[in-house]
């Protein structure tokens, strides 16, 4: 049995063709379609034949923002890694390990800037994938991080996130992140510089309840789930069936959470239009301040 596993089963194998590759097709979750991963990657992981939206891997995002795909990463501040020592089925130092090796990022929040058709912007990225892209102590100095750079180069700040809310394996060190983002993005509106959010799939808990639905404008894709609590334990909680399409990015926007829903190809354009709007506004300000006018638009 041996000499054919070792001998006679490799020469058949070395005669016919190759074996498909696991990763050359991708089954959509809505409709099933099975997709081809180059082509969906060309469309920004969008299904071509029930348009829904896929995650979209974090660089692949950064670079279909970004003018020519290059921007510059912008480093996160230093934290203690695991405060609490927190340990529930493995050691949260294991976790982290096991995240940095899965996604080969340092947290579950990425920092680049550079420039959106023309436009110099500072963009905060959640990774969905490092641990639920939950909000812990690194990821709550990231968005304060990202505020000071927006404060220092008078940017625009894009916050995209993607999250399951606070990181549990920090306690309430990560609860605390929610009012330091909110700090963070009310010393940006003092400062009269644009905060846009851009909500994916899925914005829930504690970063739902905090920065991501503060912005001046805030933007979703179709079909991101967005809320606090899970549809499941409100329905349990309230013991009546919820609306079609709870949470959703289209429920929510016809209830006046969200701004716009906005199709993934569609984004990068309409964020250039906003920052446009919104720094041209921003010199119109600084124009009548100037001349001593006392225009609406300057006590708004």
């Amino acid at each position: 049995m041996s000499w054919l596993t070792d001998f006679v089963k490799p020469r058949i194998q070395s005669l016919v063709r190759k074996e498909v590759p696991d990763n050359l097709w991708q089954k959509c979750p809505a409709c099933e379609q099975m997709l081809f991963t180059r082509e969906l990657h060309d469309d920004l992981y969008v299904c071509k034949q029930c348009d829904h939206h896929l995650p979209l891997p974090p660089k692949e995002r950064l670079a279909s923002l970004f003018d020519g795909g290059v921007y510059s990463r912008i480093p996160l501040g230093q934290v203690p890694s695991d405060p609490l020592h927190f340990r529930d089925t493995k050691k949260y130092n294991d976790r982290l390990k096991d995240a940095k090796a899965k996604t080969g990022e340092e947290e579950a929040i990425i920092l680049a800037q550079g420039s959106l058709k023309g436009h110099p912007v500072v963009v905060a990225l959640f990774n969905f994938g490092f641990i639920g892209g939950s909000m812990g102590m690194a990821v709550g100095e990231g968005l304060v991080r990202a505020a000071d750079v927006a404060l220092e180069t008078r940017a625009p700040l894009i916050v995209i996130p993607s999250s399951g809310g606070a990181r549990m394996q920090e306690g309430i060190l990560s609860l605390m992140q929610m009012p330091r983002s909110m700090i963070a993005v009310s010393r940006l509106r003092e400062a009269r510089i644009p905060y846009l959010t851009v909500l994916s799939h899925p914005t829930t808990g504690g970063v739902s309840a905090s920065f991501a639905s503060v912005g001046d404008v805030a933007l979703a894709e179709p079909g991101a789930i967005i809320g606090f609590t899970g549809a499941r334990v409100i329905q349990e909680t309230l013991r009546s069936p919820l609306p079609p399409g709870f949470q959703s990015a289209e429920f929510q926007l016809s209830h006046g959470m969200v701004d716009m829903v906005v199709h993934r190809k569609e984004i990068r354009k309409r964020l250039a239009i906003l920052c446009g709007f919104c720094t041209h506004h921003q010199k119109k300000n600084a124009f009548s301040k100037s001349n001593g006018s006392k225009r609406f638009s300057d006590r708004v």
